[in-house]
Protein backbone atom coordinates (compact mmCIF):
# COMPACT_ATOMS: atom_id res chain seq x y z
CA UNK A 1 0.00 0.00 0.00
CA UNK A 2 1.06 3.51 -0.86
CA UNK A 3 1.70 6.05 1.81
CA UNK A 4 -0.20 8.67 2.88
CA UNK A 5 1.60 12.62 3.69
CA UNK A 6 -0.76 14.44 5.71
CA UNK A 7 -0.48 18.05 7.10
CA UNK A 8 -0.89 18.80 10.89
CA UNK A 9 -0.95 22.39 11.41
CA UNK A 10 0.02 24.10 14.59
CA UNK A 11 -2.88 25.94 16.63
CA UNK A 12 -2.85 29.07 18.39
CA UNK A 13 -4.88 30.45 20.83
CA UNK A 14 -5.77 33.67 19.89
CA UNK A 15 -7.15 34.35 23.33
CA UNK A 16 -7.80 32.36 25.94
CA UNK A 17 -9.77 32.73 29.72
CA UNK A 18 -10.53 30.01 32.42
CA UNK A 19 -13.58 30.09 33.73
CA UNK A 20 -13.75 27.68 36.26
CA UNK A 21 -12.74 23.91 37.02
CA UNK A 22 -14.76 20.54 37.47
CA UNK A 23 -13.64 18.14 40.24
CA UNK A 24 -10.84 17.00 37.32
CA UNK A 25 -10.42 19.82 34.71
CA UNK A 26 -10.71 23.45 34.53
CA UNK A 27 -13.28 25.17 32.11
CA UNK A 28 -11.59 27.23 29.19
CA UNK A 29 -13.19 29.29 26.65
CA UNK A 30 -10.90 30.40 23.76
CA UNK A 31 -10.91 31.90 20.40
CA UNK A 32 -8.78 29.43 18.37
CA UNK A 33 -6.69 29.72 15.16
CA UNK A 34 -4.35 27.68 12.80
CA UNK A 35 -0.80 28.68 11.25
CA UNK A 36 0.87 27.66 7.98
CA UNK A 37 3.68 25.95 10.67
CA UNK A 38 3.36 22.17 10.68
CA UNK A 39 4.28 19.03 11.21
CA UNK A 40 4.63 16.50 8.29
CA UNK A 41 2.80 12.90 8.94
CA UNK A 42 3.44 9.79 6.68
CA UNK A 43 0.81 6.58 7.16
CA UNK A 44 0.66 3.78 5.61
CA UNK A 45 -1.04 0.44 6.12
CA UNK A 46 1.47 -2.47 7.03
CA UNK A 47 1.38 -6.36 7.76
CA UNK A 48 3.01 -6.09 11.08
CA UNK A 49 2.48 -7.58 14.64
CA UNK A 50 2.03 -4.29 15.86
CA UNK A 51 1.71 -0.66 15.01
CA UNK A 52 5.12 1.14 14.41
CA UNK A 53 5.27 4.78 15.45
CA UNK A 54 8.70 6.94 14.31
CA UNK A 55 9.24 10.20 15.21
CA UNK A 56 12.06 12.18 13.30
CA UNK A 57 13.13 16.49 12.83
CA UNK A 58 14.57 19.39 14.59
CA UNK A 59 11.36 18.83 17.72
CA UNK A 60 11.72 14.99 17.67
CA UNK A 61 13.61 14.13 20.89
CA UNK A 62 11.88 13.75 24.54
CA UNK A 63 8.52 12.77 23.13
CA UNK A 64 7.31 10.53 25.79
CA UNK A 65 6.97 6.86 24.86
CA UNK A 66 3.15 7.35 25.55
CA UNK A 67 2.36 9.94 22.94
CA UNK A 68 -0.98 11.27 22.14
CA UNK A 69 -0.45 8.69 18.75
CA UNK A 70 0.23 5.30 20.48
CA UNK A 71 -3.39 6.52 22.79
CA UNK A 72 -5.07 7.26 19.68
CA UNK A 73 -4.23 3.50 18.12
CA UNK A 74 -4.76 1.80 22.18
CA UNK A 75 -7.95 3.74 21.99
CA UNK A 76 -8.84 2.36 18.76
CA UNK A 77 -8.25 -1.21 19.55
CA UNK A 78 -9.72 -1.50 22.62
CA UNK A 79 -13.10 0.23 20.64
CA UNK A 80 -11.98 -2.73 18.39
CA UNK A 81 -11.95 -0.40 15.61
CA UNK A 82 -9.32 -0.94 13.65
CA UNK A 83 -10.20 -4.55 13.18
CA UNK A 84 -6.53 -6.12 13.32
CA UNK A 85 -5.43 -3.37 11.05
CA UNK A 86 -2.19 -2.19 11.82
CA UNK A 87 -0.17 1.11 10.73
CA UNK A 88 3.62 2.25 10.41
CA UNK A 89 3.00 6.20 11.58
CA UNK A 90 6.35 8.66 10.54
CA UNK A 91 5.82 12.29 12.54
CA UNK A 92 8.55 14.96 11.16
CA UNK A 93 8.64 17.41 14.01
CA UNK A 94 8.60 21.15 13.30
CA UNK A 95 6.15 22.51 15.85
CA UNK A 96 8.37 22.95 19.06
CA UNK A 97 7.24 21.04 22.32
CA UNK A 98 5.67 22.66 25.18
CA UNK A 99 5.10 25.40 23.79
CA UNK A 100 1.11 26.01 24.03
CA UNK A 101 0.68 25.04 20.17
CA UNK A 102 -0.76 21.76 20.40
CA UNK A 103 1.59 19.71 18.55
CA UNK A 104 0.79 16.14 19.65
CA UNK A 105 -3.01 17.24 20.42
CA UNK A 106 -3.14 18.20 16.37
CA UNK A 107 -1.48 14.93 15.17
CA UNK A 108 -3.74 12.55 16.68
CA UNK A 109 -6.70 14.54 15.68
CA UNK A 110 -5.17 15.20 11.88
CA UNK A 111 -4.35 11.02 12.18
CA UNK A 112 -8.24 10.32 13.20
CA UNK A 113 -9.37 12.53 10.40
CA UNK A 114 -7.43 10.55 8.07
CA UNK A 115 -8.43 6.89 9.13
CA UNK A 116 -12.33 7.84 9.15
CA UNK A 117 -12.08 9.72 5.69
CA UNK A 118 -9.59 7.06 4.69
CA UNK A 119 -12.66 4.08 5.97
CA UNK A 120 -10.35 2.64 7.56
CA UNK A 121 -12.05 2.92 10.81
CA UNK A 122 -16.53 3.61 11.14
CA UNK A 123 -16.51 5.28 14.43
CA UNK A 124 -19.82 7.16 15.24
CA UNK A 125 -19.89 11.08 16.15
CA UNK A 126 -20.14 10.12 20.04
CA UNK A 127 -17.14 7.76 19.26
CA UNK A 128 -15.33 10.60 18.06
CA UNK A 129 -15.81 12.96 20.59
CA UNK A 130 -15.54 10.06 23.02
CA UNK A 131 -11.71 9.36 21.69
CA UNK A 132 -10.83 12.84 21.69
CA UNK A 133 -11.85 13.52 25.11
CA UNK A 134 -9.67 10.67 26.40
CA UNK A 135 -6.16 11.77 24.46
CA UNK A 136 -6.85 15.34 25.02
CA UNK A 137 -9.28 18.29 25.75
CA UNK A 138 -7.81 20.10 22.64
CA UNK A 139 -7.85 16.83 20.01
CA UNK A 140 -11.55 17.57 19.06
CA UNK A 141 -10.27 21.14 17.37
CA UNK A 142 -7.91 19.72 15.32
CA UNK A 143 -10.43 17.86 13.35
CA UNK A 144 -11.35 20.87 11.06
CA UNK A 145 -8.46 22.91 11.05
CA UNK A 146 -9.73 26.57 11.22
CA UNK A 147 -10.80 29.56 13.20
CA UNK A 148 -13.13 28.55 16.03
CA UNK A 149 -14.49 29.06 19.67
CA UNK A 150 -14.41 27.31 22.14
CA UNK A 151 -16.95 28.04 24.74
CA UNK A 152 -16.92 27.66 28.38
CA UNK A 153 -19.22 24.26 27.84
CA UNK A 154 -16.99 22.73 25.58
CA UNK A 155 -18.90 23.48 23.05
CA UNK A 156 -16.96 24.94 19.15
CA UNK A 157 -18.34 27.64 16.96
CA UNK A 158 -16.55 27.42 13.38
CA UNK A 159 -16.00 30.59 11.79
CA UNK A 160 -14.87 30.40 7.78
CA UNK A 161 -13.17 33.22 5.46
CA UNK A 162 -12.11 35.09 8.39
CA UNK A 163 -9.11 37.45 7.57
CA UNK A 164 -5.76 36.02 7.83
CA UNK A 165 -2.68 37.50 9.61
CA UNK A 166 0.90 37.23 9.85
CA UNK A 167 2.18 35.42 12.61
CA UNK A 168 5.58 35.22 14.30
CA UNK A 169 6.08 32.72 16.97
CA UNK A 170 8.91 32.68 19.61
CA UNK A 171 9.64 30.10 21.99
CA UNK A 172 12.31 30.23 24.52
CA UNK A 173 14.82 27.09 24.85
CA UNK A 174 12.15 25.90 27.36
CA UNK A 175 8.77 24.31 27.77
CA UNK A 176 5.85 24.95 30.14
CA UNK A 177 3.93 21.98 31.63
CA UNK A 178 0.25 22.05 30.91
CA UNK A 179 -0.17 20.34 34.00
CA UNK A 180 1.92 22.77 36.02
CA UNK A 181 0.76 25.59 34.76
CA UNK A 182 -3.29 25.03 35.43
CA UNK A 183 -2.52 23.40 39.15
CA UNK A 184 -1.16 26.98 39.62
CA UNK A 185 -4.88 28.44 38.89
CA UNK A 186 -6.28 30.61 41.76
CA UNK A 187 -8.58 33.00 39.91
CA UNK A 188 -11.23 32.53 37.54
CA UNK A 189 -12.09 34.79 34.55
CA UNK A 190 -15.80 36.05 33.47
CA UNK A 191 -16.93 34.48 30.38
CA UNK A 192 -16.55 36.88 27.32
CA UNK A 193 -17.34 34.11 24.37
CA UNK A 194 -20.66 33.05 25.02
CA UNK A 195 -22.13 34.58 22.06
CA UNK A 196 -19.28 33.84 19.43
CA UNK A 197 -19.26 35.85 16.11
CA UNK A 198 -17.13 36.66 13.31
CA UNK A 199 -16.45 39.95 14.51
CA UNK A 200 -14.41 38.62 17.65
CA UNK A 201 -11.53 38.06 14.82
CA UNK A 202 -11.59 41.57 14.00
CA UNK A 203 -7.87 42.32 14.56
CA UNK A 204 -8.70 45.64 17.00
CA UNK A 205 -11.51 43.44 19.22
CA UNK A 206 -8.72 40.62 19.47
CA UNK A 207 -5.94 43.26 20.40
CA UNK A 208 -8.02 44.24 23.41
CA UNK A 209 -8.50 40.25 24.75
CA UNK A 210 -5.72 38.42 26.76
CA UNK A 211 -4.61 34.81 27.57
CA UNK A 212 -5.76 34.47 31.53
CA UNK A 213 -2.47 32.27 32.16
CA UNK A 214 0.02 34.73 31.22
CA UNK A 215 0.68 35.69 34.63
CA UNK A 216 1.38 32.80 36.01
CA UNK A 217 4.07 31.54 33.13
CA UNK A 218 5.49 35.16 33.82
CA UNK A 219 5.89 34.74 37.31
CA UNK A 220 7.80 31.38 36.65
CA UNK A 221 9.73 32.92 33.38
CA UNK A 222 9.82 36.74 33.94
CA UNK A 223 12.13 36.44 30.44
CA UNK A 224 8.95 35.52 28.77
CA UNK A 225 7.28 38.77 30.20
CA UNK A 226 10.63 41.15 29.02
CA UNK A 227 9.90 39.05 25.59
CA UNK A 228 6.52 39.94 25.36
CA UNK A 229 7.55 43.81 26.14
CA UNK A 230 9.86 44.30 23.78
CA UNK A 231 7.79 42.91 20.85
CA UNK A 232 5.75 45.26 21.77
CA UNK A 233 7.93 48.00 21.57
CA UNK A 234 9.59 47.09 18.25
CA UNK A 235 6.22 47.70 16.83
CA UNK A 236 2.74 49.26 17.14
CA UNK A 237 1.36 47.68 14.70
CA UNK A 238 1.04 44.78 16.52
CA UNK A 239 -0.15 42.56 18.96
CA UNK A 240 1.20 39.78 21.37
CA UNK A 241 0.01 37.33 23.30
CA UNK A 242 0.83 33.49 24.76
CA UNK A 243 -0.60 30.50 23.37
CA UNK A 244 -2.08 28.26 25.30
CA UNK A 245 -0.46 27.61 28.47
CA UNK A 246 2.96 28.57 27.07
CA UNK A 247 6.29 28.48 26.59
CA UNK A 248 5.59 30.56 23.09
CA UNK A 249 4.76 33.66 22.25
CA UNK A 250 2.73 34.98 19.45
CA UNK A 251 2.96 38.41 17.74
CA UNK A 252 0.45 39.01 15.30
CA UNK A 253 0.65 41.54 12.11
CA UNK A 254 -1.85 42.86 9.25
CA UNK A 255 1.54 43.12 7.22
CA UNK A 256 4.38 40.79 6.36
CA UNK A 257 6.66 43.16 5.53
CA UNK A 258 6.53 44.44 9.07
CA UNK A 259 6.43 41.18 10.32
CA UNK A 260 9.51 40.04 8.38
CA UNK A 261 11.19 43.09 9.79
CA UNK A 262 10.45 42.30 13.54
CA UNK A 263 11.61 38.43 13.19
CA UNK A 264 15.08 40.28 12.31
CA UNK A 265 15.69 42.20 15.35
CA UNK A 266 13.98 39.51 17.76
CA UNK A 267 16.84 37.31 16.14
CA UNK A 268 19.48 39.23 17.17
CA UNK A 269 18.55 40.25 20.43
CA UNK A 270 17.32 36.76 22.02
CA UNK A 271 19.59 33.96 20.07
CA UNK A 272 18.71 31.52 22.03
CA UNK A 273 15.32 31.37 20.97
CA UNK A 274 13.51 29.64 18.20
CA UNK A 275 11.58 32.01 15.86
CA UNK A 276 9.40 31.18 12.74
CA UNK A 277 7.06 33.73 10.67
CA UNK A 278 3.79 31.93 9.86
CA UNK A 279 0.61 32.91 8.48
CA UNK A 280 -3.21 31.83 9.90
CA UNK A 281 -4.33 29.43 7.82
Amino acid sequence: MTHNKIKSYAKINLALNVTGKTSKLHKIESIVGFVSLYDLIIVKKVKAAKNIILFNGKFSKNISKNNTILKLLNILEKKKLLNNQKFKIKINKYIPLKAGLGGGSMNAANILKYLIKKKFIKPTKTQVISICKSIGSDVILGLNSTFSILKKNGQIKEFRNCKRLYTLIIKPNYGCSTKDIFSRVRKFSKPQFDKPSKKMFNFDHLKELNNSLEKIVFTKFPELKNIKLYLEKCSKECFVRMTGSGSALVAYFKSKKICDNVKKRLSKKYKNCWCKVAKTI
